[in-house]
């Protein structure tokens, strides 16, 4: 499994937690199990290969930063989301903004430019190309305002 494969299952997690009131424990002991993803691998290849260790403590680790960091990056969001509400920003478009800001803000191992870049690449098979622009100008600003150089 590559690191693209592993943040984009950290993605549909992430997203996962935007429905219900399911803790990020509870989804994690859940749908990090061996046999989930060989159940969902049966429809979907992202799943095909269970993670190794490294690759597994890099996606819990994203989606328990994402989800106890989840104000603030929404802080982020609305600030750079000139002219759209939150609310009407689609609920994957959030997720993957909140997984790209907050690599860039609190994993200092990942380039920043590969985060955004993934970012937009996974936005790609996800949103429609006014949403993709649309989440790629928010990155591009929030990057340039927000990083020091």
């Amino acid at each position: 499994m590559t690191r693209n494969n592993a943040r984009e299952i950290a993605v549909q997690m992430i997203f996962e937690l935007t429905f219900g009131n399911r803790s990020v424990e509870a989804l994690l002991e859940e749908e990090f199990t061996k046999e989930r993803f060989a159940e969902i691998g049966e429809e979907c290849a992202l799943y095909a290969e269970f993670p190794n260790a490294k690759q597994e403590r890099y996606i819990k680790e994203l989606v328990r930063g994402v989800y106890a960091h989840g104000p603030e990056l929404d802080t982020y969001i609305e600030r750079y989301a000139v002219g759209w509400a939150f609310a009407r920003i689609p609920r994957m478009a959030a997720s993957i903004l909140r997984t790209a800001m907050y690599e860039v803000l609190y994993m200092q191992d990942i380039p920043n430019a590969a985060a955004l870049n993934e970012a937009v690449e996974i936005a790609k098979k996800y949103e429609d190309d006014k949403t993709v622009s649309f989440l790629n100008g928010i990155l591009g600003t929030f990057s340039r305002t927000e990083l020091p150089e």
